[in-house]
């Protein structure tokens, strides 16, 4: 005797074939087209240009210019694994222009694992070095003028460990409107650091929060950091699934399951979020229905999810931006560069038909 599927679930086994398709065509297509209903961009793979003999490495974070157009990328010296260590006269810090052309670079032999990076309201450039492994550079946080003079250093360099100034496993950086500094210092094993870090417009330590665990005010490591008009602080908390946020004195205002394994995160001038998840699979992050890696994007007044890319090439994407097209860049760790998502061109409106012949 046969039984009829119920049209529940061949509408959800549609929908997976569906999805999965998708996936499978991404990652074989150099250039690939999200034609899902929340996604009408195509993805663009080596758009940046940089000079003869100097190759890719990790783009562990990307930032945008307040010019809106020109894209900052903190970049590891052409390593994928092993950072800056190997190649201190390469530049890590990278600004290009709207058509991927190198404008400027520096801060060659300053860094060992280039994370994160975020331009300030006075386009000065931020930057956080991550684990130390080899001793002598590491573990700091860097403030640049546009044109690359040093600022501010925060940390010692090669120096890891806990307190106010001394850090283990440095992440992301973000400014507050009234120019206080949050900190997310936590990444790589257990033994690392986990809180955020707020300081003054100073540099001069304030207080810190959000320790290792997986309660709701706690993260597990806060990968990625970003502020919305309002001033709310919006964290990266990857191996809870969960973007959460705080006021800007730690006290917790919502946790967003609905964006996946975040680990970056970037809020546009319309306060739209935008979050980077490479993550999500249904291994890791069980029960949650968010089993495939992509960007996701919603605004911040409600948190509803609005938007979604698919990307199921083999790359940890880790960084996201958006310029004030709504053009949407990644950073990528595993694979060599950056890619960008540029929207679908509208359709070609279809031809009028031909008029009707006049009667004889």
């Amino acid at each position: 005797m046969k039984f009829a599927a119920p049209a529940t679930l061949l509408a959800a086994t549609a929908m997976l074939l569906t999805t999965t398709a998708m996936a499978l065509a991404q990652g074989a297509d150099a250039t690939p087209e999200n034609n899902g209903p929340l996604a009408p961009y195509h993805i663009q793979h080596g758009w940046l240009q940089l000079p003869m003999g100097r190759k890719w490495g990790a783009a562990s974070a990307v930032d945008i210019d307040r010019d809106g157009k020109s894209v900052w990328v903190f970049e590891r010296c052409g390593n994928t694994d092993d950072g800056c260590d190997l190649h201190k006269d390469v530049n890590p810090i990278l600004k290009f222009d709207a058509n991927g052309v190198l404008v400027k670079s520096f801060g060659a032999g300053m860094f060992h694992d280039p994370h994160g990076i975020y331009v300030d309201k006075d386009d000065n450039i931020w930057v956080v070095d991550s684990i130390n492994y080899s001793g002598g550079i590491g573990d700091t946080i860097r403030k640049f003028s546009p044109d690359g003079k040093l600022l501010l250093t925060m940390g010692t360099d090669g120096v890891a460990g806990y307190g106010p100034y001394v850090y283990n496993g440095l992440s992301d950086v973000v400014l507050a409107p009234n120019g206080d500094i949050f900190v997310a210092d936590g990444h790589g094993s257990p033994t690392n650091n986990n809180r955020i870090i707020k300081y003054d417009s100073k540099g001069k330590y304030i207080k810190e929060f959000a320790p290792r665990g997986s309660a709701p005010e706690d993260t597990n490591p806060p990968h990625g950091l970003a502020m919305d008009k309002e001033g709310r602080l919006y964290v990266a908390d990857r191996n809870n699934h969960a973007v959460k946020i705080f006021d800007q004195d730690g006290k917790l205002l919502n946790v967003w399951k609905q964006f996946g394994s975040p680990s970056g995160l970037f809020i546009d001038k319309n306060d739209i979020l935008y979050v980077s998840d490479f993550n999500s699979t249904v291994k890791s992050n069980p029960g949650s229905g968010i089993t495939t890696p992509g960007i996701r994007w919603g605004s911040v007044s409600d948190g509803k999810v609005t938007g979604y890319i698919p990307y199921a090439e083999f790359a940890s994407l880790e960084a996201v931006a958006v310029d004030d097209d709504g053009i949407i860049y990644g950073g990528l760790t595993n694979i060599p560069g950056s890619v960008r998502w540029l929207k679908n061109p509208p359709a070609a409106p279809r031809p009028a038909a031909p008029a009707a012949a006049p009667a004889p």
